[in-house]
């Protein structure tokens, strides 16, 4: 039998309050309706799969748009915070070989070896937790006790190969020239290429 592989994926996080109630819901909403539909398609792994990166294009497009909610990440103690928890998960035995933060969420392109001591959920669970004490830490006075830092749970999209894994690390590294962020988020040591 050969060794299992590795898992790769692309996690977004974003902040609570980043998405448009209503507008998340209708996502949701087309997300469930092509699941299904690719459960009828002649590949469903295929399809699956197609469906979850048109939801995550359309996802980021919301996030970017960032016409509600905070933008905590564009402040530099914070981001510094973030970005060395990320890069403490590869002494876990996960790599991050990509992530970008953005004002209301990031980006992390993890790999997961198989046998690896953690979940990936309590991997991602451990990084919610830990970030979010922090944050609140320093945000001290401007985020109500009871209001999360982080919106609960994730999106992980799978990663299947070196050439999708190319384009994601690439679509990374643009994101912040895309979005047209002021110059500051360009130069930021967050990248991780």
């Amino acid at each position: 039998m050969p060794p299992a592989a590795a898992e790769t994926i692309l996690l977004t996080l974003h902040l609570a309050g980043s998405v448009p109630a209503r507008a998340g819901r209708e996502l949701q909403g087309k997300r469930v309706a092509a699941q299904a539909a690719a459960r009828a398609a002649p590949d469903p792994a295929a399809a699956g799969h197609r469906a979850e990166k048109q939801f995550f294009v359309a996802f980021d497009a919301l996030l970017d748009a960032h016409s509600v909610g905070p933008v905590y990440l564009e402040r530099e103690k914070l981001a510094e915070l973030v970005a060395g928890e990320l890069l403490m998960l590869e002494e876990q035995d996960l790599r991050v070989p990509g992530f970008v933060l953005l004002p209301n969420h990031l980006h992390a392109v993890l790999v997961l070896p198989a046998g690896a001591g953690l979940s990936l959920y309590k991997t991602i669970e451990l990084l919610h937790q830990r970030t979010a004490a922090q944050a609140r830490r320093l945000l001290r006075g401007q985020l109500p006790p009871e209001a999360d830092f982080w919106h609960p749970g994730s999106h992980e999209l799978p990663i299947q190969g070196e050439a999708e894994l190319a384009r994601v690390l690439a679509y990374l590294a643009s994101h912040p020239a895309r979005l047209g962020l002021p110059e500051r988020f360009h130069e930021w040591p967050y990248m991780n290429e």
